[in-house]
């Protein structure tokens, strides 16, 4: 009998990264998707802002859907063979807070490029608390593999037996051994402005977070300059007044103007330039709160936040 595979937590920034598969040879054997930071992923599990539900196929079976975090945004792919998650995706209202867990789902184009999304298993819509949580969680074990990679990196060759004396799981041992030699240069500062920036949209007890540190390594300088910096709190929340934080501005604005329809795109950016922001500015912050599910457009030319 197989064990059932452990739902790793991992930001969609880190998963979208993804271009190594294991495929299984056999019928039965499970195959993996492993990130750059080596986590061996058959399954996950996840929580972030729906934004989008869409029927991909005529008989509306299958549909597609997207899941936001601070980093990015997870893709799912739901059909007649998961019926239970199919409902709930359809019954649940665009925006809400989702918890999924899914199994990984992949395809790679004639170039060899390599995509991947998610078959979701178990879909609940959950709250902000939730929400909350999984982050911080996922901090954690982000900083976990950031840890690992660079253990691995200091042996020649890494290996699995040693990064198992150091304590960490088989699963994650093997999947850092092939995530360093399958990407040829890991870029480990941009996995720790992941943890920093995902802290900014929460305000967390620091108790909870103060083990969510930056690696320790004098000959990564990246690393070691961001070792110095301190921890999110409450009061480095978004400040609209600040016009050095566009995002929080323009957040800001669609909160103060926003009826039960929205906010109109041209008002927005007009109560924007009031406050020193450019155009262009308002239209880059708009992009990336979408992207972090802060906000949608139920309507073309129509803000909310969520």
């Amino acid at each position: 009998m197989n064990k059932r595979e452990p739902a790793w937590r991992v930001f969609a920034g880190e998963y979208n990264d993804a271009t190594l598969e294991v495929k299984g040879s056999g019928e039965k054997t499970p195959s993996y998707v492993i990130t750059p930071l080596g986590a061996k992923i058959n399954r996950v599990f996840i929580v972030g802002v729906l934004t989008d539900v869409e029927p991909i196929s005529e008989g509306g079976e299958m549909l597609r859907a997207h899941v936001s975090d601070p980093t990015g945004v997870f893709t799912l792919y739901s059909g007649q063979y998961q019926q239970e998650a199919t409902d709930a995706l359809q019954r649940i209202e665009v925006p809400s807070f989702l918890a999924v867990v899914g199994k990984t789902r992949t395809y790679r184009l004639e170039d060899q490029t390599l995509y991947v999304s998610l078959r979701p298993e178990y879909v609940r819509e959950v709250d902000a608390h939730i929400r909350d949580q999984w982050i911080i969680e996922t901090c954690k074990h982000t900083k976990d593999r950031i840890h690992a990679v660079l253990e691995a990196k200091k042996m020649n060759p890494a290996n699995v037996y040693d990064l198992n004396r150091l304590g960490y799981s088989k699963e994650l041992a093997e999947g850092v051994v092939a995530a360093v030699k399958h990407y040829s240069n890991i870029d480990l500062h941009r996995y720790i402005a992941m943890i920093q920036e995902s802290l900014q949209y929460i305000v967390p007890d620091r108790e909870q977070v103060k083990t969510i540190v930056t690696p320790k390594r004098e000959e990564d300088k990246k690393t070691e300059k961001m070792k110095t910096e301190k921890m999110p709190k409450a009061s480095d929340k978004i400040k609209s007044e600040e016009k050095n934080d566009p995002e929080g501005v323009v957040l800001e604005v669609i909160r103060s103007i926003e009826d039960e329809e929205g906010a109109a795109w041209d008002e927005i950016i007009n109560k924007c330039k009031e406050k020193g922001l450019t155009e262009d500015d308002v239209e880059e912050a708009l992009s990336s709160l979408m992207d972090k599910g802060l906000i949608y457009e139920p309507i073309l030319g129509l803000i909310k936040t969520t």
